[in-house]
């Protein structure tokens, strides 16, 4: 279990009362522990006709550049949805070898003369899926789906597109409630670290195929492709949260093919593993500070009964039914209604409801986050964000890394700072495939004018990553918008964004570097 998720802003509505997930969150709808049949990779590319088109950037063999997507009825979504599937490279450094479907869904443009093109959304996790939100989400882009087909996708390995599965329903509730995700002891220590290991090896035995080719530089070469069969001649795109990530690595691959992209809720691109950590510790501090002085209590005060009730927890965890609030569901709890600023009420009465004994609000709310249901189903998210993360970085940080940086992350965040600092040696344990880097390249020289929107008080993904992705895409093409506000993303929550970035993608309009919305 891991707040390092980067999902765009949780919907959190009624949560405390039904102890469901919310019907309009952007994460996944909880299912059983494998995707329904999801696509596995082929060793037999469909050729299709040619596309007349120029071949894209990768060069890929005319049975891949030259494909056509069939557009059909969704099997769960309906109205004007359709849904198609483009094959490309397993692996991209043998294009004319195995191929992988990707899942794609799409609702054309209502006003078609003044049509632009293809925007294709990515809303984070990693591990996110592009055909279950998109749908779900669709009326915050009403206005924009007005000139652009809205196209969302299952990147490689995610849901409909060989999704990676890792574990079972019941051993991932298992794992919640047997290991102390804020070791004390040695033996706790060991059952962090075996579990982490148990993990990866589940991965490996269940999709050892798709682990290896689950990186954020493959996803972007995929997207390239899917451009190209769409027939675009630039990629618009949208990203927000891991999808910015995704955005600053196309645009570092492909500058030339970058059309309007947007990147919204930001992932910083110069941090690696222990940093994107400590970022995350100072920014749920910094938005569980704002939430305290937003009741009319201190920081400290609030802190302080936090931190209190988690001593507690980890000594012994409420009983809640057949189950038990520990103190890491506690603390994924907490964090989930920090994404947004609406969730904060949500947030003062599970914290009252704990106070008391009753941990049922709480326990909730962590299952909203961790994609479980009521009867006790996950999503494979978790697993896919993993697979993904761990294929992209080229760290792998032991226990003696973790345990050295518990003072700093402890005096950074007493709440969140020692499950950020174990999360580090936890999350990569024991990954069974090689890796790629320490941090992404995001340097974009050439490239058309991206927006870059950084939101002051995001928990997740704190506004320095977007100042420092701003720079690393370059003078002249990384733009910042800054928002004065709360919560994890902007686009839909602050007015002045949306219009801003309405401006952008609708008329080309690229406001000054620096632009601030308050």
């Amino acid at each position: 279990m891991s707040i390092r998720r980067r999902l765009t802003v949780l919907a959190l509505g009624g949560v405390l009362v039904t102890g469901c997930t919310s019907a309009g969150s952007p994460a996944a709808a909880p299912s059983s522990a494998a995707p329904a049949s999801p696509a596995a990779p082929s060793s037999d590319a469909k050729p299709a006709p040619a596309s007349g088109l120029p071949a894209p950037a990768s060069g890929l063999p005319a049975s891949l550049t030259g494909q056509r997507p069939e557009w059909d009825r969704c099997d769960d979504v309906g109205g004007d949805w359709r849904c198609a599937t483009v094959n490309v490279p397993l692996d991209h450094a043998k294009p004319a070898g195995a191929t992988l479907p990707v899942a794609l869904i799409r609702k054309e443009a209502t006003d078609p003369k003044r049509r632009i093109g293809s925007l294709l959304f990515n809303f984070g996790g990693p591990g996110g899926s592009g055909v279950d939100m998109l749908p779900q989400l669709s009326d915050e882009y009403e206005e924009l789906g007005e000139r652009y087909d809205l196209v969302g996708f299952d990147p490689r390995g995610v849901s409909r597109s060989s999704g990676v599965v890792c574990r079972t329903d019941a051993e991932q509730a298992a794992a919640e409630t047997r290991v102390d995700s804020t070791p004390d002891t040695p033996a706790e220590e060991a059952a962090f670290l075996k579990d982490a290991a148990d993990f990866a090896a589940g991965c490996a035995r269940r999709s050892g195929e798709v682990i290896p080719y689950t990186t954020t530089t493959a996803t972007a070469r995929d997207l390239d492709l899917i451009r190209h069969v769409l027939g675009d001649a630039r990629l618009h795109y949208f990203g927000i949260s891991y999808g910015t990530q995704l955005g600053g690595t196309y645009a570092h691959l492909f500058p030339g093919n970058v059309g309007r992209l947007v990147l919204d809720a930001v992932v910083d691109p110069t941090a690696d593993s222990a940093g994107h950590a400590r970022h995350q510790t100072i920014g749920f501090q910094r938005a569980l500070d704002n939430y305290a002085r937003s009741t009319g209590q201190t920081p400290a005060a609030v802190g302080a009964r936090i931190t209190t009730l988690l001593a507690s927890l980890d000594r012994r965890p409420l009983t809640v039914g057949d189950r038990r609030l520990t103190e890491g569901l506690a603390i994924t709890g907490i964090a989930v209604t920090l994404y947004s600023e609406e969730s904060w009420p949500l947030l003062t009465q599970a914290l009252r409801a704990a106070g008391s004994g009753n941990g049922a609000p709480l326990l909730r709310l962590a299952d909203t986050y961790n994609d479980r249901d009521s009867r006790g189903r996950y999503s494979t998210q978790s697993h896919s964000q993993r697979a993904i993360s761990c294929a992209d970085s080229s760290e792998r940080p032991t226990a003696a890394q973790a345990k050295a940086l518990l003072p700093e992350f402890r005096r950074l965040s007493p709440v969140f700072g020692a499950f950020l600092a174990w999360d580090t040696a936890g999350w990569c344990a024991d990954w069974p495939v090689k890796d790629e880097a320490k941090t992404p390249a995001a340097s974009a020289p050439g490239a058309a004018p991206i927006l870059v929107v950084g939101t002051t008080g995001d928990p997740a993904t704190p506004y320095e990553g977007a100042e420092r992705m701003a720079k690393e895409l370059g003078e002249g093409v990384g733009v910042l918008v800054t928002n004065k506000g709360e919560g994890h993303g902007a686009y839909g929550t602050s007015e002045c964004v949306t219009e801003t970035v309405d401006a952008y993608l609708l008329d080309g309009k690229v406001p000054a570097y620096g632009t601030t919305c308050e």
